[in-house]
């Protein structure tokens, strides 16, 4: 696609990034027939073409961001199944990021979206606070045919909607310190994670220290940034990026790791992204691209392990492929492969390659696309006629369990059943064996 950015914005690192990334469009469309909500809607301002089309004219003319470019910008799921689709290697993810933070620091949005952007910003990235939100949210049910029918308010009805009937008790970080004979791995503790689901970080320590690795949590680590990044808020993106770089290069110091795991893959498709983020940091750049080259999926670490096998028999999975593992970072097979070794019958869904609707904040802030797309997604998964459906990120579990029949868990849990851990406990009507 021809440019013609003036010569003073591409002294902006930013614009010359995104300048190139819209140079490599050539306007094929192969990504219109992979986008979910182009799939959805119809609308060509709706794809990463119709999208590309609108961030070249704004960034490009430095223009105010107009109305109609944020609505179609803010409908994107940074889902990047445009990427997996796209012939030319558009990097669609940096592009829309940067429009994001473009818009962030050049429209004002309204009051109400400014306001509940801003408590999305103070509460999900910090579990205790976190917690205490979801422990109010039964208050709240009440009100919620009364929140639906106010626009403005449509975003706390959809929280409310997201939020669990029963909050688990917190399990805390602790080190494993046991003695790393195979290996000696930090494990990302998270922010929506362990408050929704630490049962999946707790199958990912009791199944690596089975397989005689050392696990370790980095102190002073904290959310891994996406949350904030996907709002447009970009320094509160990188703040998170040098806080996490600074407690894993100490981590590091002390003694060497083989690698840092992510079990929620929208955390690790930011922090392999880490080296991109503060490219420009001239303290951060180089210990930033450090820590994610060093940054796996667990599925991509118990990939290149040896796992003991004993699986249980009889059991069918119904895998669902996160976006973020499967577009943001080309993990498609490891996940299927580790559970049939460990004896389920693996099964995929039709669309596998589209969003489930969760995408972070997204089944909150556009709820209407994401339920649409969760129930889309979890009756193709129901089709399996599967004991349980697995996946590799929370956001996904969360959304999928609101519309399918079948328990969802993580991957990761299914691997330690196998393997001598405990039953999950959304399985307990299953056999043993």
């Amino acid at each position: 696609m021809q440019t013609s950015f003036p010569p003073e914005a591409l002294t902006d690192p930013a614009m010359r990034a995104s300048e190139a990334v819209i140079r490599k469009c050539v306007h094929c469309g192969f990504c219109t027939a992979t986008c979910p909500t182009y799939v959805l809607l119809g609308d060509e301002l709706d794809s990463p073409r119709g999208r590309i089309y609108l961030i070249k004219d704004m960034l490009e003319n430095q223009r105010e961001p107009s109305a109609e470019v944020v609505r179609h910008v803010d409908r994107c799921l940074s889902c990047l199944s445009c990427m997996t689709t796209c012939p030319s290697g558009v990097n669609y993810m940096h592009l829309v990021d940067h429009a994001r933070a473009y818009i962030e620091e050049h429209y004002e949005r309204p009051r109400s979206e400014r306001l509940f952007r801003r408590l999305l910003a103070a509460i999900l990235p910090y579990p205790e606070r976190f917690r205490w939100a979801l422990t109010l949210a039964p208050l709240g049910k009440p009100l919620r045919p009364l929140l639906s029918a106010i626009k403005p308010l449509r975003p706390l009805a959809a929280m409310l909607d997201l939020a669990p009937a029963r909050i688990p008790a917190p399990a805390p970080a602790q080190s494993t310190r046991l003695p790393a004979r195979k290996g000696r791995v930090a494990l990302l503790q998270g922010c929506a994670e362990p408050v929704l689901r630490p049962e999946f970080r707790a199958a990912t320590v009791r199944l690596l220290e089975r397989c005689g690795h050392e696990v370790v949590f980095a102190p002073n680590e904290g959310c891994c940034g996406a949350l904030v990044h996907h709002m447009g808020r970009e320094e509160a993106a990188r703040e998170a990026a040098r806080r996490n770089v600074d407690a894993w290069i100490t981590e590091i110091e002390r003694a060497p790791l083989d690698a840092i795991l992510v079990t929620a893959s929208g955390c690790g498709t930011t922090i392999k992204d880490y080296g991109f983020l503060l490219r420009d940091d001239p303290a951060y750049a180089d210990k930033a691209a450090q820590i994610s080259a060093l940054a796996l999926d667990v599925s991509e670490y118990l990939a290149r392990i040896d796992l003991p096998q004993a699986g249980p028999k009889g059991v069918t999975v119904a895998y669902h492929p996160a976006c973020s593992l499967q577009h943001g970072q080309k993990v498609t097979e490891a996940p299927k492969r580790l559970l049939a070794q460990a004896g389920y019958t693996v099964r995929t869904p039709a669309e596998a390659h589209l969003c489930c609707g969760s995408a972070g904040t997204y089944n909150i802030l556009q709820a209407e696309i994401a339920n649409q797309l969760g129930q889309r997604k979890a009756d193709h998964l129901d089709r399996l006629d599967a004991d349980v459906v697995a996946t590799g990120n929370v956001g996904c579990a969360t959304q999928i369990a609101r519309f399918s029949q079948a328990p969802v868990v993580h991957t990761v849990e299914l691997l330690d059943w196998a393997t001598g851990g405990p039953k999950p406990a959304a399985l307990k009507h299953l056999p043993q064996e």
